[in-house]
């Protein structure tokens, strides 16, 4: 073989070596993204029942503000079915996108059962109700950390697709970018 043989196949060797080693590193971040969105759909899971339990218990003495109640309730059905659709596939954008639209009105109608069961005092004295509200609480504040956290590990993945010349394996095997919550 003449040295140009060889400098070529060193190149076309380095080259595939390169390849290999960007498709790792791509799987891997998108691996960490569906890490991270267990951790999130664990606490959104968790939410929805807390809610659920609240709303079962706060609804009785509260059978005046029924419709608020529901509402809530079914904030937090969308959420849900939100976050289930997200679970197969946590890179899809548009999913991610669902999901935190679905988070708005979830807020909105948390907010008015919040300061819906602020006005009941005898509600909120109940042992039983005030242990669903810490741990919806709870969970609520968890789930901040986790929603950064798998904000920043799509961060991470969004960055290594769009690095040169990263982009064009990527586009090559299909990476996409991903959604932030």
């Amino acid at each position: 073989m003449s040295s140009g043989q060889w400098a070529s196949l060193g190149v076309a060797a380095v080259l595939v070596f390169w390849m290999v080693g960007a498709y790792n590193r791509l799987v891997a971040l998108r691996t960490a993204i569906g890490d991270a969105f267990r951790q999130v759909d664990e606490l959104v899971q968790r939410r929805a029942a807390a809610a659920t339990a609240l709303a079962a218990r706060a609804g009785e003495a509260m059978a005046s503000e029924q419709g608020a109640l529901d509402a809530w309730l079914a904030a937090q059905t969308t959420a849900r079915q939100a976050a289930d659709a997200l679970r197969a596939r946590p890179v899809m954008a548009n999913l991610a996108a669902d999901l935190a639209a679905a988070e708005a009105p979830l807020a909105a109608a948390g907010a008015r059962v919040m300061a819906l069961l602020e006005q009941h005092p005898a509600v909120l004295a109940e042992p039983t109700t005030a242990a669903h509200l810490a741990a919806l609480r709870e969970t609520e504040a968890r789930l901040v950390f986790a929603r950064q956290l798998f904000n920043e590990a799509a961060q991470a993945y969004n960055d290594a697709v769009r690095l040169f010349p990263t982009r064009l394996l990527a586009r090559l095997y299909g990476f996409g970018t991903a959604g932030r919550l």
